[in-house]
């Protein structure tokens, strides 16, 4: 998978991989040998490979014509495994559209594995080894990446272009990176040599605990120029053990648009420097509406978090147990306010009228993880959309999709692919013939309350 990265002519290339011991890195004050480590862990890593099943017709014996099924490689990734049952994390892209997954170990067993969970949003996976009762693995554990530090060294061990166990090792080159590739980005960066194959494989530190999931980079060439990132552990940790107790993610939700604070805003609101989060929506009928926080209120910090950007908002009420009553303190008119809001479930919320059996009303349509309406009286008081909105409107998002990782209900789509859009089932059709045609993420122009921004959608 490749995706434009921050308007610099880079790619974003969903692979992992490492950068050998050279003799530069020596000179950095390397270990003496990462040996018996590697020793110890390599056993805990597998390779992952996945298939799906293309269906078509062949003529038979008779002239009759019979279904033909052939098996076509969709992905080649690494893994860890956590527990000694055989459970197994990756990246979703590594097994997403697959109809078989096939784990190898590093002993050179295999098995046939099955999806226990996804998240698109992270970008994380859980499977589980189909290896029969009693069948006992080794197994690595999650560290605490708050620990890392930028210059530690780190080990990662994978399956770079299909070879199988490789070990290399690099340093923490950075903390909290923001790649553009999802509103719950905060990555480690590190100077390993990150290529094809290596995808969902294990970022270990020194005590050869997992620190992060290595995920992607950054290449002009799509080779590794020494700049990887890797999701933490403790972000990872959160959405496996949510995969594994209820097969899928439980977010927390608040109802509200959010964008970071400004020099100018922070000067005219007498902060000492940027921090927190505006609050540009509040959506009807949302927790937030219901706790009274209002537009332009400035959030400075949520469930006793400190918060100095829309990042950190973002993680904090996602990381929230639903239901949880959180106080929530906001800038007003130049005092602190202190709200209480009951938080609640993200993915009910994106459904809405998506849900199965839902009837559509007469001007809706769906396609591409979208429910889509025009804008109607009723729903611009629903969203809160100004009277003269022109375009679709938003209703519903299945969390499974890639749409969610973009888009939330009550979005106003404007243009696809720079065409005008002002019917729903025009913006439907449009993504689907893109997608049959396989042509990657288009160009959408979208308006959330006052904000328009562009942005890519994978239909």
């Amino acid at each position: 998978m490749v995706r434009s990265a921050l308007g610099r002519g880079f790619a974003v290339i969903m692979a992992v991989g490492f950068l050998m011991a050279t003799g530069a890195a020596l000179a950095r004050g390397a270990p003496e040998s990462f040996a018996d480590l590697a020793e110890r862990l390599t056993p805990a890593v597998v390779n992952i490979s996945s298939s799906q099943e293309i269906r078509g017709a062949a003529t038979g014996e008779l002239g009759t014509l019979q279904k033909k099924f052939t098996r076509q490689p969709v992905s080649l990734g690494s893994g860890f495994i956590i527990d000694a049952s055989g459970i197994v994390v990756t990246n979703n892209h590594v097994i997403d559209n697959a109809d078989e997954i096939t784990v190898k170990l590093h002993d050179g067993r295999e098995f046939k594995a099955s999806v226990t969970g996804r998240d698109r949003e992270t970008d994380l996976a859980v499977l589980q080894l189909d290896a029969g009762g009693g069948a006992k693995f080794p197994f690595v554990g999650f560290g605490d990446d708050s620990n890392a530090r930028v210059g530690d060294w780190v080990i990662a061990i994978g399956n770079p272009f299909g070879l199988g166990g490789s070990v290399t090792v690099g340093i923490v080159s950075a903390r909290n990176r923001d790649i553009n590739s999802g509103q719950y980005d905060d990555f480690i960066q590190t100077d390993a040599a990150i290529n094809r194959g290596n995808s969902g494989g294990p970022l270990f530190d020194m005590d050869g605990r997992v620190i992060g999931v290595n995920t992607a980079i950054f290449s002009q060439t799509g080779g590794s120029v020494g700049v990887g990132f890797a999701i933490p552990a403790d972000l990872s940790q959160t959405v496996v053990t949510q995969l594994l107790e209820f097969g899928e993610t439980r977010r927390g939700w608040l109802g509200v648009s959010i964008d970071d604070m400004t020099p100018e805003l922070a000067k005219t609101l007498g902060l000492r420097k940027p921090e927190g989060a505006v609050v540009t929506v509040v959506r009807p009928n949302s927790p937030a509406a219901d706790a009274g926080v209002e537009a332009n209120d400035v959030v400075l910090a949520f469930n006793r978090h400190e918060v100095t950007s829309v990042r950190d908002l973002t993680r904090a009420v996602a990381d929230t147990t639903i239901g949880t009553r959180a106080p929530m303190v906001v800038l007003r008119n130049g005092k602190r306010v202190t709200l209480s809001v009951t938080v609640d479930r993200r993915e009910t919320r994106m459904l809405l009228s998506a849900r199965a059996g839902a009837i559509l009303p007469t001007n809706a349509a769906k396609g591409s993880g979208l429910t889509l309406q025009e804008p109607t009286d009723e729903l611009k008081r629903a969203f809160g959309l100004p009277a003269n909105i022109e375009g679709v409107v938003v209703t519903a998002v299945d969390p499974d999709s890639p749409a969610a990782i973009v888009l939330q209900p009550g979005d106003v789509i404007l243009e696809i692919g720079w065409e005008r859009i002002t019917r729903p089932s025009t913006a439907v059709s449009k993504l689907d013939k893109l997608r049959n045609l396989n042509s990657g993420p288009v160009q959408i122009y979208v308006q959330r309350g006052d904000l328009l921004f562009y942005e890519s959608l994978r239909p």
